[in-house]
């Protein structure tokens, strides 16, 4: 199954009897809580889900976003309305990175049918879709996670990676050259990384640039499916909308959830600068 879904494919599926069930996960990075929004108006039947506090732990030397608690996730995925055999379309506010976010924890956890929404709500709309301010009753779900259904990286595994294969840094190239650092203690990235912003995935309007494209720009960067290939970025969520990328690319790639907010928590951690894979 394709891990993106176009919205007027959406809007097919959503017409059929046993159709998806959508969440809506919207969030920004430092900007106002998803809730509000979600309430002035949603996808139809859509449930929200709130990134910081359902799918992350408490901010930590574990990172800014590490793993939720497994019994947090199911519950909150339980209360959403999430099946074990339903399919499931997350989608958020258009950047991406929270449905990716939603995408990845889902497949990590053993579910088999999740897509994120090309475009998020804005592509909804402007394909015609309409929004609603009812708050749907969902019927709790059965959703049990069995982690371990895609590849996840600690600290150790990411330095190790960067030496044997292609380790991806997703974030904006001027934190990977360690030029600025407006959030964590150090900038810089871990030595052997590759410098691949995040924001190079998509076109303007937010929507994932065609598969053979993503995977033309992935194989320059060495990342191909011949390759071992993992990815972090600040705290482990951009860097999801790169695995979903790379997924696009038919790429598997394992995540380093604690990213960069983790490994620079630690001064005895090397730290390489500049623009060079070192």
């Amino acid at each position: 199954m394709n891990a993106i879904i176009t919205a007027s494919d959406l809007m097919s599926e959503l017409a059929e009897d046993r159709h998806p069930l959508l969440l809506d996960v919207r969030w920004q990075l430092g900007g106002p809580p998803g809730r509000p929004a979600y309430e002035a108006g949603h996808l139809p039947g859509a449930v929200y889900v709130d990134l910081d506090t359902e799918l992350a732990g408490p901010p930590g030397k574990s990172g800014r976003h590490p793993l939720p608690d497994l019994s947090v996730f199911a519950t909150a995925m339980r209360r959403a309305g999430v099946h074990q055999d339903r399919r499931v379309v997350v989608y958020d506010g258009g950047q991406g990175w929270a449905a990716a976010r939603a995408w990845w924890l889902l497949r990590w956890a053993g579910h088999s049918s999740v897509r994120v929404l090309d475009g998020g709500l804005p592509a909804w709309t402007a394909a015609g879709g309409t929004l609603t301010t009812d708050v749907p009753d969902a019927p709790e779900g059965d959703f049990v996670p069995r982690p371990g259904e895609l590849p996840l990286l600690e600290a150790d595994d990411a330095a190790e990676l960067a030496r044997r294969g292609v380790l991806l840094d997703a974030r904006a190239a001027e934190r990977y050259r360690g030029e600025v650092e407006p959030i964590d203690p150090v900038g810089g990235h871990i030595p052997g990384a590759v410098s691949a912003p995040t924001a190079e995935n998509v076109t303007a309007d937010g929507h994932f640039l065609p598969a053979d494209q993503l995977a033309e720009r992935f194989a320059a960067l060495g990342a191909t499916g011949d390759a071992e290939v993992g990815v972090y970025c600040g705290s482990g969520v951009s860097a999801a909308h790169q695995v979903l990328a790379l997924a696009v690319a038919g790429v598997p790639a394992a995540l380093y959830v604690g990213s960069w907010s983790e490994w620079s928590s630690d001064a005895d951690r090397p730290v390489a600068t500049g623009s060079e894979r070192g």
